[in-house]
């Protein structure tokens, strides 16, 4: 058997490697199109609240798509949910290209939002593909599954935040249209490279698997996806509207030169702190001493990191709060405690992401994986909602304030789990 599992690795590995540079691919093109949606609308003269409104469909069809996604890839195959992912990609950015400056504010809003929401489909259905594929392909022992787990999602990160970047950057230099255009023809050639040099390795699909069997009835991963939800929660109620909002404000003079100015400078935080943050979240590992730590010593101390990840926003609410008027130092500040939040973020996120695929079983792997990823959907929509309302009703200091709320409660969940 060992001999067998042997011989299969290189094609096994193969089908990782494929899967891997497809997804690194979509998230290029996610991170992007984040970028070029929330600062194009916001020019447009979108509130907060209507801003985030944007992405909340996103977010939504998330949780549908990863609590049914994982009963997909086990009744067709994970190579079909990640072709499946590419191309409802490429037909969301085609059909965001079509939206039409003259309609009205309502009907932009609920169009967008359709979009989105089709986009956030995709985006889930190849996460799930390329997680899943960690857990069946990874080596064991010696904290391989961990490092194989930390190294895609690093990466996947990292990848995310140059896409920022980017859809800053093509926003400033050629506009909405011609970059939405061009992202859907980039993808379109990866999926057409994917689809024809696919090499096997990874599994097909079974018949008999019921969708009944998505909900989890393990007490280590519903808690776990209970600790997932306030986590990403804590992030996004700052990172999708109240901080670029806030810079905005802050730098731009609402000139053309103004705008093109603060664009670049909101995008390359945005992409500096994901970037940060999925190279911490490779590092984890490492520093946490995946490969001498037994797993139930790495679950134990979950919850103390996200305590510790729980001081930043306490301290950043405050002091927010007590400046009165933005100032350079103040605004310096703030972008040295996100960082601060990125790097201790990532450790907490890299280990959700190993305790997950430990805690799951083989054979239904892409359904915790999915029932987990729902969960971080969820976290996103609650978010998502709870950045624009609390931007709207008490500024950056309520984001940071609510952040620290959700992370309080995040690590309650993850003080629930058996070790």
């Amino acid at each position: 058997m060992t001999q067998t599992r042997t011989a299969h690795r290189p094609e096994g590995l193969s089908a990782y490697i494929a899967v891997t540079a497809a997804y690194w691919a979509f998230m290029l093109t996610d991170g992007a199109l984040r970028m070029l949606v929330l600062l194009h609308f916001h020019t447009l003269g979108f509130s907060a609240v209507q801003l985030a409104y944007l992405f909340l469909l996103y977010e939504l069809a998330g949780i549908v798509t990863n609590l049914s996604a994982g009963w997909i890839a086990a009744r067709f195959g994970l190579t079909a949910t990640l072709y499946a992912g590419l191309s409802l990609q490429i037909v969301a950015l085609l059909a965001l290209a079509q939206l039409d400056p003259g309609w009205a504010l309502g009907a932009s809003v609920v169009y967008v939002m359709v979009v989105q929401g089709l986009s956030g489909v995709a985006k889930d259905l190849s996460k799930m593909s390329a997680k899943s594929a960690v857990k069946l392909l990874a080596p064991r022992g010696q904290g391989g599954l961990f490092r194989w787990v930390a190294a895609l999602t690093g990466s996947k990160n990292a990848v995310k935040g140059c896409g920022f970047l980017l859809g800053a950057a093509l926003l400033a230099l050629a506009g909405f249209v011609p970059a939405i255009l061009g992202m859907a023809a980039v993808l379109a050639v990866v999926l057409a490279a994917v689809a024809l040099r696919m090499p096997p390795g990874l599994p097909g699909g079974s018949k008999g698997v019921k969708f009944a069997s998505v909900f989890s009835t393990d007490r280590n991963v519903n808690w776990l996806s209970f600790a997932r939800v306030f986590l990403f929660g804590a992030r996004d109620v700052w990172f999708v509207v109240g901080i670029p909002v806030y810079f905005y404000a802050v730098l731009s003079d609402g000139s053309e030169a103004g705008n093109r100015a603060a664009f670049f400078t909101i995008g390359s935080f945005m992409a500096v702190w994901t970037i940060l943050y999925g190279a911490v979240q490779a590092w984890a590992p490492r520093a946490l001493g995946a490969a001498s730590r037994p797993e139930a010593e790495i679950a134990a101390a979950a919850r103390g990191w996200a305590l510790s990840l729980m001081v930043v926003p306490v301290l950043l609410a405050a002091l927010v709060a007590l400046a009165g008027d933005p100032a350079p130092w103040l605004t310096a500040t703030i972008i040295a405690g996100l960082l601060l939040f990125g790097a201790l973020f990532a450790v907490n996120s890299a280990l959700h992401s190993y305790l997950i695929l430990a805690f799951s079983k083989g054979e239904r792997v892409t359904m915790d994986v999915g029932f987990y990823y729902m969960a971080n959907a969820a976290g996103r929509l609650l978010g998502t909602l709870l950045s624009g309302l609390s931007y709207q009703i008490g500024g950056l200091p309520a984001c940071l304030a609510t952040a620290a709320v959700l992370l309080a409660l995040s690590a309650f969940g993850a003080g629930r789990l058996r070790t």
